[in-house]
């Protein structure tokens, strides 16, 4: 029984045959938040179809309020009488290409009994960063009265051996294809193939739990979304019966796994923009912070820095003497957070991608530019510190997240 590794084979629900899934499948909603032409061109691209831009809420676009919140519960309802009518049960094996070749994942149901994103927690799927309390009640309001739930979260697994996913790839051609079309705005290309029970996903899971010292999977991205699913079952836990809890839909959500290990997936920094902020303040305020703790704010070249204030076309690459924490981020973000609630009209936004970040700097914004994490240090990492600080790393670029595509019911 796969559910002791907080697994289960999901109902998954996809549109007819008859409609374009490159109009159907759009990026996850936390992404281009500081970019609305990139989601007026996803509306554009789907020009009427059924899509799941109609069943999501882009934070882009989060000042339309709860009303937008009624009109998914509708598409939601009328996509599952009309849309969404292809019922497969099965995990989903998912080739997405990418600029940096072939991620390989496998889209299950996760058991939201064993994730916990309180800090000290010891569950078998934990965060991989910190989570902020007020960013859930707002998602909680879209899910709550949806019947639906669209994935875009991805869990990691330390599988160093390839013996999880991967030996399910190697044999595709036996098994049931769903889809294969190209994402559109630049989404690269996705397959998916349908996995049923006599996959042998037990005897690789039972192998990596031994090793797994209490951390089977990390999430990788959308714990807020995670974390938002776990708080609806809690809502709702206490008034159903042992029974009902054990097979109540709500208790479970669609994540994808994918390998830590997968060449394709490459860690990306997350960068900051600070809108309305002057940034030789920052800089100076950074500094002052820093003198205070011990520590000092030095210039250094592009090859030494840790990171690099970006103003006006202006470079500064930064580094801090007397660091006490080997992560830059885990000193720059409590600053950033302090510094913020003292600055009256400044606002901070999390980019992927530098180039999205340059464009932003140029327009008048505050940047900070940031290296990317070494991956094979994550897992480490949770074990022994717990949660990273928030938008320490991005599993690829904003093209490169995952597509909403599959749906699974979660209300009964």
């Amino acid at each position: 029984m796969l559910e002791q590794y907080a697994l289960k084979m999901p109902e998954i629900l996809l549109p007819d045959e008859k409609y374009d899934l490159g109009k159907w499948a759009v990026v996850a909603c936390d992404q281009y938040t500081s970019q609305p032409d990139y989601w007026r061109r996803v509306q554009e691209t789907a020009g009427g179809a059924p899509s799941a831009l109609n069943l999501i809420y882009p934070e882009a676009w989060l000042s339309q309020g709860d009303g937008r919140i009624e009109a998914i519960n509708r598409a939601m309802r009328d996509y599952e009488k009309d849309v969404l009518t292809r019922r497969v049960e099965g995990f989903v094996l998912v080739e997405r290409t990418i600029a940096p070749g072939p991620r390989l994942g496998l889209l299950a149901a996760v058991d939201l009994e064993q994730y916990d994103f309180s800090r000290g927690a010891r569950s078998l799927i934990r965060p991989t960063e910190g989570t902020i309390l007020e960013r859930i009640p707002p998602r909680v309001r879209i899910r709550q009265r949806a019947s639906l739930e669209l994935p875009h979260i991805l869990l990691l697994a330390d599988d160093p051996a390839h013996t999880l996913i991967e030996p399910l790839y190697a044999a595709r051609d036996r098994l049931e294809k769903l889809y294969d079309f190209d994402l559109m705005l630049g989404g690269g290309h996705i397959r998916g193939w349908r996995v049923g029970k006599e996959a042998g996903l037990e005897a690789a899971l039972s192998a990596l739990m031994e090793k797994a010292d209490g951390l089977l999977f990390a999430v990788g991205d959308g714990n807020h979304s995670l974390a938002t699913a776990r708080q609806c079952w809690l809502n709702i836990r206490d008034g159903l019966t042992e029974a009902q809890r054990k097979t109540h839909p709500a208790r479970w959500a669609l994540a994808e796994i994918n390998n830590l290990h997968d060449p394709a997936l490459v860690f990306e920094p997350i960068h900051r923009a600070l809108f309305g902020a002057d940034a030789g303040k920052l800089k100076r305020d950074f500094a002052a912070w820093l003198s205070d703790r011990g520590m000092a704010l030095r210039g250094c070249g592009a090859a030494e820095a840790m990171f690099t204030f970006t103003a006006g076309g202006v470079d500064q690459p930064m580094r801090i003497e007397g660091l006490k924490n080997p992560l830059p981020l885990a000193t720059l973000q409590p600053f950033l957070d302090e510094w913020l609630a003292g600055q009256a009209g400044v606002s901070i936004d999390y980019i992927h991608g530098e180039g999205a970040l340059r464009a932003l700097a140029g327009q008048g914004a505050a940047g900070i530019l940031l290296p990317a994490m070494d991956k094979n240090a994550l897992f480490e990492s949770v074990r022994r510190g717990g949660p990273l600080p928030r938008k320490t790393f991005s599993m690829g670029e904003a093209n490169e997240k995952r597509y909403y595509l599959e749906a699974r019911r979660i209300s009964e």
